[in-house]
């Protein structure tokens, strides 16, 4: 019985020692991750260029540069100075657009794709064309010029739209819903 006793302290003692962690047996470099870094600014790089390419063919136009990346024009017919509503964060748009290739291809044209009810940042929609669209107003058509990291990136459309293609987007925004009128109808 004492043998079994001092057992059954060595066990319970001996159960008591914490983990010890396991450490890989082989460490990577980051050179992968460094090496897709470089490819991507040279594919930015090569992107703007062909960007400010197509500003510089049109003189019709006066392109602005905006903080999320990417260019945009008004349509001179359409440009509202005394409207000061754009969309905000629950507001509910509805618009009209266009895709082509940066020389003009056709990938959808307007009236393709059915005029588009969207709530801001509520729904999924790619990224140049969300934050594009809180800079328009009331019936104001606008074009904007995005780097394939603001439109589909690397996956594309996985319909018309393949990989890495920057693109051309002519938007007519139609109404402008605010959050609060939305409320109040509910």
């Amino acid at each position: 019985m004492k043998k079994y006793l001092i057992f059954i302290t060595i066990i319970t003692f001996g159960a008591c020692k914490s983990p010890e962690a396991r450490y890989p047996v082989t460490q990577k470099s980051g050179s992968y991750i460094s090496e897709s870094i470089v490819k991507n600014q040279e594919l930015l790089e090569k992107e703007i260029a062909l960007i400010k390419a197509v500003i510089a063919e049109d003189s019709t136009s006066q392109y602005q540069s905006s903080q999320d990346g990417f260019w945009y024009t008004y349509q001179v017919k359409t440009k509202d100075s005394t409207d000061t509503i754009t969309p905000e964060f629950g507001d509910v748009v509805s618009f009209d657009y266009s895709i082509s290739t940066l020389d003009d291809q056709v990938i959808y044209a307007e009236g393709e794709k059915a005029t588009k009810t969207y709530a801001i940042d509520q729904e999924k929609l790619f990224s140049g064309l969300r934050q594009g669209l809180k800079l328009m107003k009331e019936g104001e058509t606008v074009t904007f010029l995005f780097p394939s990291y603001k439109a589909f990136g690397y996956y594309g459309d996985k319909n018309k739209i393949g990989t890495n293609w920057p693109i051309k987007t002519k938007v007519t925004l139609h109404k402008i819903t605010q959050g609060d009128e939305i409320k109040k109808q509910e």
